[in-house]
């Protein structure tokens, strides 16, 4: 019964069940997307779940790679249609410097000597 007092019919039920199933299934895949700072996200369905630069498939990998090539992040955000503020850079690089000193010692090559 309806708070009106009438009867639902058998469609409206199916409808409402349906639509309450889609919106259990947008609240789990909302809780699988990850922000891991302001700009940059890692979502399940984008880029295999790499982190991305938000609202775009620009994976942070990526805008590195170009800092590390020596790229301005002028060019850098140029060279993605304006779509990756520089913000979004330089928190790729902040991050990417704090996992850096957080997991160094997993990347040694040999110990030096003392």
């Amino acid at each position: 019964m309806r708070k009106n007092g009438k009867k639902a019919s058998p469609n409206t039920r199916a409808s409402s069940r349906n639509a309450i199933a889609s919106r259990r299934r947008v609240a789990a895949s909302q809780s699988k997307r990850l922000m891991l700072g302001r700009y940059i996200v890692a979502d399940p369905k984008i880029c295999h779940g790499k982190p991305t630069i938000r609202g775009t498939r620009v994976m942070v990998s990526q805008v590195l790679n170009q800092v590390a090539l020596g790229m301005d992040w002028v060019s850098i955000s140029e060279r993605w249609g304006g779509s990756i503020p520089k913000e979004a850079i330089a928190e790729a690089v902040r991050l990417s410097s704090q996992a850096f000193l957080e997991h160094a010692p997993k990347y040694v090559v040999e110990p030096l000597p003392a």
